[in-house]
This record gives C-alpha cells, sequence and structure tokens, in this order.
C-alpha cells in the first residue's frame, strides 16, 4: 500500500527572466517568494501558500509556457503504474520524479513527498 496527493502546481514560464515571472505570479497570487538553494534556485522560485499546503512554484523551461500540477507520493513506482493503469502514460523520467501525460493529454508530475503533514492528508491506494 502506498500514499499519495496532489502537491501543488508548476507555473512552467518560457522565459530568460525568472525573477520578473516569479515577480509577477507572486503580486497576481498574493504570495510572498522564496527563493530555493543551490541547483533548483536556478530554475525554481516558491512562491508561499499562506497555509503550507501546496507547493507552488515559477520554473523556468525551454517548452511553451503552461501549468502542471504535481502528485507527490511515498512510492513514486507504485503510484505510477496505478495511473498507468487508468489510462496515464510515462513520458519522461527526471532525477527521482516521472513526467507523466493523461489520457487527455495534459502533462503532469509524480514527485517524492515534500509536505511535512503528508501522511495525514494523502489518501492510501492498494
Amino acid at each position: 500500500m502506498h500514499k499519495s496527493k496532489l502537491a501543488g502546481f508548476i507555473i512552467d514560464c518560457q522565459t530568460d527572466d525568472l525573477q520578473s515571472a516569479a515577480t509577477f505570479w507572486s503580486a497576481a497570487l498574493g504570495m510572498d517568494t522564496r527563493a530555493l538553494p543551490g541547483e533548483e534556485g536556478r530554475k525554481y522560485v516558491r512562491l508561499m501558500d499562506p497555509e503550507g499546503y501546496l507547493d507552488i512554484e515559477v520554473q523556468q523551461v525551454r517548452h511553451e509556457s503552461r501549468v502542471h500540477l504535481d502528485i507527490e507520493t511515498d512510492d513514486i513506482e507504485a503510484e505510477v503504474r496505478r495511473l498507468e493503469k487508468l489510462g496515464a502514460k510515462r513520458l519522461e523520467k527526471i532525477h527521482s520524479w516521472w513526467v507523466m501525460q493523461a489520457p487527455t493529454g495534459q502533462k503532469f508530475c509524480v514527485v517524492r513527498v515534500h509536505d511535512k503533514d503528508f501522511a495525514t492528508r494523502a489518501r492510501n491506494w492498494d
């Protein structure tokens, strides 16, 4: 048995100016920004959910701008197999997570647990 839940949303921005994109989304959503450490900080800026439930980040990308969601899980492979049974397809493994595509075409990611309260908010799957 594994657990999973919605982790948050990633705002993919095809831009050379990540800070300007993060400033826009910070003001538009009324959320403060926080720099991420190291390598991650070169491509991502976190927007701080005041309730602390969702991970919302602005990401610098090369592909067309879009918004995608992340599903976090305590067992990536089990969650990916569960989603494949529902009709999703694996597209690409990046580091520890999978980029997947829903049967309706939307891309999303299956990522490792980030939420400190994950165990109390996630759903159990067989």
